[in-house]
């Protein structure tokens, strides 16, 4: 073998290992679904659980649709979450839910007295709920929900059918100490949401010059994709996402992050 494709096996084998090494470096994933969603998956908790500990991930969390989604999940179900098991197969569990934003006042599809027991909410949009109306109209609407105390992360604002002002996304999430979402599952191939890969470039370099974290998702119905967010971080990389500006690296950091 010449020594040239000796170099080039080498580096091809190290980049691999590297690739390797960050995806491993992953600790958790916290929008995951199971059958309380009421569609794309007949896994339990438990069943979700044993692929996170499988994949190496130290910490999952669970994020059901709200019951404005067709089959979501209903209130007794979230009220049910706070008696959980906070760990399942050496696995750290936290119980949250996928809200919907039903209106362009940020209003939600479960009460706040259900909510402030739940260890997070995300808080998204969906067509079926509600429909999409214009930059202004949407930007509004995602605001006005980050300013409810007990949002603490904004899901797939990538979405092309929901466009909005990134600049004033941003602004809004950081003056309430919300998180955005780079969401695996819109920038997968067969993705629903359209090509959100600018979109999600404009958050993750918004988010770079203004220093401000971002979280990585899965937004898994069921255990096939549970804490693969292959995409989102393979596009970080591509926007050169500093490290420390992605939080999946620390559960310390979410924790810390969640508790404030």
């Amino acid at each position: 073998m010449q020594p040239i494709y000796i170099l080039g096996y080498i580096l091809h084998t190290l980049l691999i290992k590297k690739g390797r090494r960050i995806m491993s470096s992953i600790r958790f994933d916290i929008h995951t679904h199971t059958i309380a969603s009421g569609h794309g998956s007949a896994a339990t908790i438990t069943d979700m659980a044993k692929a996170a500990a499988a994949r190496g991930l130290r910490l999952l969390g669970i994020s059901d649709h709200g019951p404005a989604t067709p089959g979501g999940g209903k209130p007794s179900y979230f009220r049910s979450l706070a008696h959980a098991p906070k760990n399942r197969l050496g696995v750290e569990m936290l119980y949250g839910a996928e809200a919907n934003i039903l209106n362009n006042e940020g209003m939600l599809d479960l009460e706040n007295a259900i909510l402030e027991h739940l260890d997070y909410v995300i808080a998204s949009v969906h067509k079926p709920v509600k429909k999409p109306g214009s930059i202004d109209e949407n930007t509004t609407a995602y605001i006005a929900a980050m300013k409810n105390p007990c949002v603490r992360i904004i899901g797939h604002c990538d979405d092309v059918k929901y466009p909005v002002d990134y600049a004033a996304i941003i602004q809004a999430a950081m003056d309430n100490d919300v998180l955005l979402e780079i969401n695996s599952s819109s920038l997968s191939p067969d993705g629903y949401r359209g090509d959100t890969r600018f979109n999600d470039l404009m958050i993750l370099n918004l988010c770079k010059h203004y220093h401000y974290p971002v979280i990585l998702s899965s937004d898994s119905h069921g255990t096939e994709h549970a804490g693969d967010v292959s995409y989102a971080l393979e596009l970080s990389k591509k926007a050169e996402m500093p490290e420390e500006l992605i939080l999946n690296y620390s559960t310390k950091e979410l924790k810390c992050f969640l508790s404030r």
